[in-house]
């Protein structure tokens, strides 16, 4: 890093760093299960980045064998338009911060429903009442219909 970030940086890698050793030991080997041991930090630095930006009703979803887009999903609310707005922008920073790529983001200029793409985890944020229309942690829970039977 350069100088006149260092300052920051060094304040930032306090915040990011401290939890990433305990993000590994519960992370799932790869032997049977597919799961890299970085998706599970990357979730866990994208949960942490909601909470540090108050989003509310933070749910996580796993979707490893379920589909190809990501091994999760993760949703959460906002307040309002700003707060959506303000909430991806802090997940966004946190994934940057931790040297993961930037998520790739949809939805901005409403703020609604902002969709993140972080690679191997999907991040829906929305504001309460497009999440209740939308529902998507019903669609996709594992009791979905015509899955309940299936092993």
């Amino acid at each position: 890093m350069r100088g006149e970030n260092q300052p920051r940086a060094k304040r930032n890698a306090t915040l990011t760093l401290t939890p990433l050793p305990a993000a590994a030991p519960p992370a799932r080997s790869s032997a049977g299960s597919g799961h890299a041991p970085t998706a599970d930090i990357l979730s866990q630095i994208i949960v942490e980045g909601l909470e540090e930006a108050k989003a509310e009703d933070i749910v996580s979803i796993d979707l490893f064998g379920r589909t190809t887009l990501a091994d999760r999903m993760i949703i959460a609310s906002g307040r309002s338009s700003v707060h959506v707005g303000a909430i991806a922008d802090r997940v966004v920073k946190a994934c940057r911060e931790a040297g993961f790529p930037s998520p790739k983001v949809e939805g901005m200029p409403l703020c609604d429903w902002v969709l993140l793409d972080a690679q191997n985890a999907i991040v829906h944020i929305f504001r309460p009442d497009v999440r209740r229309f939308y529902n998507l942690e019903k669609m996709w829970s594992a009791d979905r219909p015509g899955e309940a039977g299936k092993s």
